[in-house]
């Protein structure tokens, strides 16, 4: 692990608030625009008609109550005279009652005016209906494409981010990030955003009928309301960090999985399953832990709004009789009332139920945010140099470089590797050999001084045509699900069959290539399933060599194979080096004996240069670790 690097249980970064995370997760809806209007509009024209329902319907109510008392009044007489002759029998209430409904004495229901209103209602509801599945239609489309857009632009930010980023965070979290994460965005705005929007178009729609209706019974109706906002907020405040908790506990989690998964081997090998359970157990507890504590906490907002509301029903119910006993409003009108004040209540139980899906979906949203807005690498030149870089002269003019500020690691180095020869580098562990490389290739920007290829700065070329000019072959080999002939042409894809049988003859992969069931056409997976580590290593040496680069590296790229195939590759490459110049990283100090250049570093300094007899002779840093590892002399400290 390199030095910055952190273990990837270490407790994520604090939290951004809520509101400006959410804002600039709507905010990235703002290309719909024209889509949302039209969504909006349906949903505007859904709720208006569900709204019209319950009030439409009243007047059927109060057209077979009208017609139920009416046929019970004696025929031949008006509404007036019915009302005092009931007064004079001294049935006030009854009276007050009468006075307030549209009744005809001795008239029944007015069974045909029933129907026409029920089809009226029926006919908005149907059309509410349609109108609200086609704004489902058009919002899970606006929120699709807006992930879409928030999946690629996390890929492409992936790629762009330096390389001591990921040194500092678990690959296992990092992959949860781009795929867990986005994923559960897209399922909680697709889940809230559509019910919160109708409810709370609903909840304006339906105090504006009850407003009408009654304003008194609306004041009763709106005594809960700010109960139900404090206690919404005060438990969503609760809830929040434990959804925070949930998402980083399961990002460290899948780093366990990952890293298990991907050194089943060594893990089996060294016994370390035992322990290795004990980890995923421990972190698997804590994610269970913050789950359950997000989803209890969270899931009290229901049960709150529900009781609140049914208090809300009760008091209204109340009311609304004694209105109807004193004649003020008329049995249909308290009857669409309690129907507002249940779909009154409905859409605050929806926004609190899904004000934990919201949570959730935030919380996502702000991890993805922090990769988003991690610090990039350097930006190519605008104005980029254009001149050849085809021979492969590298040049180091006092480079230093640091991984962390208060730790050195190479300061002031200077060298130069002409174009046709190897260079050898060899040290202990941690002088800075791969540094070395990983500098030419720009996957770290030099502190002070400057790296040049053929006179040019390589800051003035692009990353692309820099390492176009470069072929790269790791200790670590890497190979893509796909056919051999693909790994291969992975480099160039446009390399003709030819070119690509001449790479592998000459990294001798044609030489084991013809004993596998398809040849060439034989598939395998990133693991390099089906053949040897040896095979493999030849392969990735293939695909380097087809490259025809300016400039070889190779960081021990021969130490899975078998010492009669590494003379073999050594052949190979001497005849691929004429013009190029090539770079070894070696621990096997009898591979680089025909070296033109061996440097020797140290601490991040080159403490000796020169041929392999020549710094035999010399009797210092590189004749103690050839001795150590041919003459059996223990390496000075």
């Amino acid at each position: 692990m390199r030095p910055g690097a952190i273990n990837p249980g270490a407790p994520g970064q604090k939290a951004k608030s809520f509101k400006p995370t959410l804002s600039r997760l709507l905010g990235r809806l703002a290309p719909e625009r024209p889509a949302i209007i039209g969504l909006l509009s349906l949903a505007v024209l859904s709720v208006v008609l569900n709204v019209l329902g319950p009030h439409i319907l009243g007047q059927a109510t109060n057209l077979i109550f009208d017609g139920v008392v009416g046929r019970q009044l004696p025929a031949g007489v008006d509404k007036a005279e019915a009302i005092e002759q009931l007064r004079a029998e001294g049935q006030d209430r009854l009276a007050d009652m009468l006075s307030g409904m549209a009744v005809i004495p001795g008239v029944g229901v007015d069974f045909d005016a029933v129907g026409r209103v029920l089809t009226i209602v029926l006919a908005l509801y149907v059309v509410a209906g349609l109108c609200s599945w086609l704004q489902g239609l058009v919002l899970n489309q606006v929120i699709q494409r807006a992930v879409r857009g928030l999946r690629a632009e996390v890929e492409d930010k992936i790629h762009r981010l330096p390389l001591s980023y990921f040194d500092r965070h678990a690959r296992g979290d990092l992959l949860s990030r781009v795929t867990n994460d986005v994923d559960n965005i897209a399922q909680s705005l697709q889940q809230t955003l559509s019910q919160l929007l109708m409810s709370v178009l609903s909840v304006l729609g339906i105090l504006a009928m009850m407003v009408w209706i009654s304003p008194l019974l609306a004041l009763v109706a709106l005594i809960t309301v700010p109960l139900v906002v404090v206690v919404t907020s005060q438990i969503a405040q609760r809830s929040r960090p434990h959804f925070v908790d949930q998402w980083r506990y399961t990002g460290m989690m899948n780093a366990t999985v990952e890293e298990a998964y991907a050194g089943h081997e060594v893990v089996q090998a060294f016994g370390r399953a035992g322990a290795v359970e004990e980890e995923f157990d421990e972190r698997n507890e804590r994610l269970f832990q913050a789950s359950y504590r997000a989803q209890f906490v969270s899931g009290l907002i229901m049960p709150a709004i529900m009781f609140l509301g049914n208090l809300n029903y009760v008091l209204v119910a109340v009311i609304g009789g004694l209105r109807v006993a004193s004649g003020n409003l008329s049995l249909g009108e308290v009857q669409a009332f309690i129907q507002y004040t249940r779909q009154f209540t409905q859409p605050l139980t929806q926004i609190g139920a899904m004000m934990n899906v919201l949570q959730s979906g935030v919380a996502s949203a702000e991890r993805v945010f922090e990769v988003l807005d991690a610090d990039e690498q350097s930006a190519d030149p605008v104005v980029e140099d254009k001149r050849a870089v085809d021979r492969g002269r590298i040049e180091f003019d006092h480079v230093s470089f640091r991984y962390e500020p208060q730790t050195p690691l190479i300061d002031d180095l200077s060298l130069v590797a002409e174009p046709g020869q190897l260079v050898a580098i060899v040290g202990p562990t941690g002088a800075g050999k791969t540094t070395l490389v990983n500098l030419i290739m720009r996957f770290f920007e030099v502190d002070s001084g400057k790296i040049t290829m053929d006179g040019v700065d390589i800051t003035r070329m692009s990353r692309d045509r820099l390492r176009s000019r470069i072929g790269m072959v790791l200790q670590d080999t890497w190979l893509f699900h796909g056919t051999i002939r693909e790994n291969i042409a992975y480099g160039k894809p446009q390399a003709t069959e030819e070119e690509i049988l001449a790479a592998a003859r000459a990294a001798y992969v044609d030489r084991f290539v013809h004993s596998l069931p398809n040849g060439y056409d034989t598939v395998i997976d990133e693991e390099g399933g089906g053949v040897s580590a040896g095979e493999k290593q030849l392969i990735t040496i293939a695909r380097a060599f087809l490259a025809k680069p300016s400039v070889l590296i190779l960081d021990e790229a021969t130490s899975s194979v078998d010492t009669r195939t590494e003379l073999l590759v050594q052949q190979a490459m001497a005849t691929l080096r004429s013009n190029r110049t090539s770079f070894v990283i070696a621990h096997r100090l009898s591979t680089i004996r025909d070296a033109d250049l061996i440097l020797v570093m140290e601490n991040g300094e080159i403490v000796e240069q020169g041929t392999h007899d020549l710094l035999l002779r010399s009797h210092g840093a590189y004749w103690r670790l050839y001795n150590a590892q041919f003459a059996g002399v223990v390496a000075e400290a």
